[in-house]
């Protein structure tokens, strides 16, 4: 299935959209391991403190990436939300920022300015960093929301915080199944 601006798009952005599509899952080696790792991003969040979760969530995506084989982005948490008429920002990843590129979440909504949830957060943080991820790992020229990256947030989220693993109040959704590891091989070189 495409998105309708898939029909805007030129030959060449059709074939990357194409290609992302087609791509569902990024299989983490080891990535129960990274379970508490993930947990510890929760826990920051729960104490409002910007420095704190920004280091939670930086050590989480450099142990992910160190696991694929990519350099991390950095990541800057901000306190609460840009919003517009348009809605809330969420975040935001930009990949000529900083060095390997920046994802950048906010910890409070705009209209009350409260702690966003702990999974909202992550699936945020996912998000930002499955664009990260469409340049750096699958080398895509261009990073789209197609149906496979929303698939493959997903089997990042599912990893790294499985049902049995989530805080309380924070289970996987209700009635949705893993998805299954159909991927498309990727080589990642390891280098020293």
């Amino acid at each position: 299935m495409v998105h309708r601006y898939y029909h805007q798009l030129s030959p060449w952005q059709q074939r990357v959209y194409r290609q992302s599509d087609q791509i569902t899952a990024v299989p983490v080696p080891g990535a129960t391991a990274l379970v508490e790792v993930a947990l510890a991003v929760g826990q920051a969040l729960a104490r409002g403190e910007p420095r704190a979760i920004a280091l939670a969530c930086d050590q989480l995506l450099r142990r992910v990436c160190g696991r694929l084989g990519v350099t991390p982005p950095t990541v800057t948490v901000l306190a609460e939300r840009p919003a517009g008429y348009w809605g809330e920002l969420h975040g935001l990843y930009n990949p000529g920022q900083g060095p390997h590129g920046t994802i950048t979440v906010w910890m409070r909504t705009a209209k009350r300015s409260r702690v966003v949830a702990f999974r909202t957060f992550l699936r945020t943080l996912l998000h930002e960093f499955c664009h990260h991820l469409d340049f750096a790992l699958l080398r895509l020229s261009y990073s789209f929301h197609t149906t496979g990256f929303y698939k493959r947030e997903s089997s990042l989220y599912q990893q790294l915080l499985p049902a049995a693993g989530a805080p309380s109040g924070a289970t996987a959704r209700r009635g949705h199944a893993s998805i299954p590891e159909t991927t498309v091989n990727v080589t990642v070189a390891c280098g020293n």
